[in-house]
């Protein structure tokens, strides 16, 4: 009975996920356009940050599609299907749950935010 439950999920997600992707990159929001100085001064704050994500997560997505509509750049690292981000995400965050944003301050100590919504606040209060 669990291989057969199993089975149904990973069929729904192999259905659902590209419908997903097709429907993210049909919709992709534009990013802000700013002056060359001011993009600097946001990329320098961004440099130190890591999205750990799964590429179907509707919740990844949602933080995808606040970044890019922030125009900030972000590393993007899917824990999903390369061993070893996901083991960094286990090791340094404690848990495989995304999306995960790493942030490493200036003393070189990394925090890390799982939620979506404090993820999306996070850059929104870095990118004002």
């Amino acid at each position: 009975m669990k291989w057969l439950i199993r089975t149904f999920f990973k069929t729904l997600r192999a259905i659902i996920g590209p419908i997903m992707l097709l429907g993210d990159w049909l919709t992709t929001p534009r990013g802000i356009k700013r002056d060359d100085d001011e993009q600097k001064q946001i990329d320098a704050i961004t440099a130190n940050m890591t999205l750990y994500q799964f590429k179907t997560c509707p919740f990844c997505i949602k933080v995808r599609r606040s970044i890019k509509r922030q125009s900030l750049n972000i590393e993007l690292l899917d824990a999903q299907h390369n061993q070893e981000h996901r083991e960094q995400l286990m090791q340094g965050g404690g848990k495989i749950k995304v999306p995960c944003l790493k942030v490493v301050d200036e003393q070189g100590n990394a925090n890390w935010l799982y939620e979506s919504n404090q993820i999306i606040d996070f850059l929104q209060d870095k990118a004002a």
